[in-house]
């Protein structure tokens, strides 16, 4: 097991590599869709506009809203994370034969290459799998164990698929007590593909990444912040801050040399609770208004 993992971790960095570069958006959805249906070109609509706003796209690389994802982005650029499945998973025909394909045999190294490569998660309509996934990043990102992304559900122009997960979500997850009100900035609902493209590109107009240094968060931005925002800042979000801590405005810390190519990146910096993650997400939010 341990062998195979590692082999299949050292060929997805040596795929992934070259790309480095350009932001990725990993795509959910059934492999059951046909492509006559609406929300399949729905899928196609909307990869087809993050490739022309400089995006790629990560899918499974089988048929249904996967095809679609690969489809509207065009091969040049997507990836395929596929698994050796004993039905329904063979490699789709837009990715068969490219260089970015990458078949797991466990679902486990998929699943970190899904997520630690992309910018940005989207999700279609989809059986456990597609469930399993949305679950699986809203946990990951309200326990801190992977960066705020967008996570954006899309749906048909009738659907009501994501809202009855969402109706779920408050009338029995919050109303119990089991999520906090702030988890449902963890995701956002549309069915318009070009909104769902402009909420990805919405975050990252300031917020460019961040990173712990010590008992710091420290969130580098792509435009420089003053003193005004920081007082806005501490105004409306003291909560997500540690007892005694405060916002500043820095330069790259000690610690952060490892990253040359981020060293001219303006930061702001605080002491961070640990806990408020759904916080965090609308704290990003708020930068992006500036």
């Amino acid at each position: 097991l341990m062998r195979t993992t590692m082999k299949e971790m050292r060929y997805t960095s040596k795929v992934f590599g070259p790309y480095r570069g350009r932001k990725k958006v990993t795509i959910f959805g059934s492999a059951r869709t046909e492509p006559s249906e609406p929300i399949y070109r729905k899928c196609v609509e909307f990869s087809r506009l993050l490739a022309e706003s400089g995006y790629m796209v990560i899918t499974g690389g089988g048929g249904g809203i996967m095809q679609a994802g690969n489809e509207g982005a065009g091969v040049e650029n997507s990836f395929a994370v596929n698994i050796r499945l004993p039905f329904e998973q063979e490699t789709n025909p837009v990715m068969n034969g490219s260089e970015r394909v990458i078949t797991y045999k466990y679902f486990f190294n998929r699943k970190v290459a899904f997520l630690k490569e992309a910018h940005a998660v989207a999700l279609f309509p989809g059986g456990f799998g597609t469930l399993d996934e949305a679950m699986e990043i809203m946990t990951l990102i309200q326990t801190g164990k992977n960066p705020p992304i967008p996570l954006v559900m899309i749906d048909e122009d009738d659907g009501d698929y994501w809202e009855h997960l969402f109706d779920f979500i408050r009338d029995t997850l919050l109303k119990k007590g089991l999520i906090s009100g702030e988890d449902f900035s963890l995701f956002s609902i549309t069915r318009d593909p070009a909104e769902a493209v402009a909420i990805i590109e919405e975050f990252y107009r300031v917020y460019h990444s961040m990173r712990f240094v010590g008992p710091l968060l420290v969130i580098r931005l792509n435009k420089g912040l003053d003193t005004g925002h920081l007082r806005i800042l501490q105004d409306e979000f003291a909560e997500i801050l540690a007892p005694g801590g405060h916002f500043r405005l820095t330069g790259p810390l000690p610690k952060e040399q490892d990253q040359p190519d981020l060293l001219g990146l303006p930061r702001i910096a605080f002491e961070f609770n640990n806990r408020s993650f759904g916080l965090l997400k609308a704290f990003i939010r708020r930068l992006n208004s500036f």
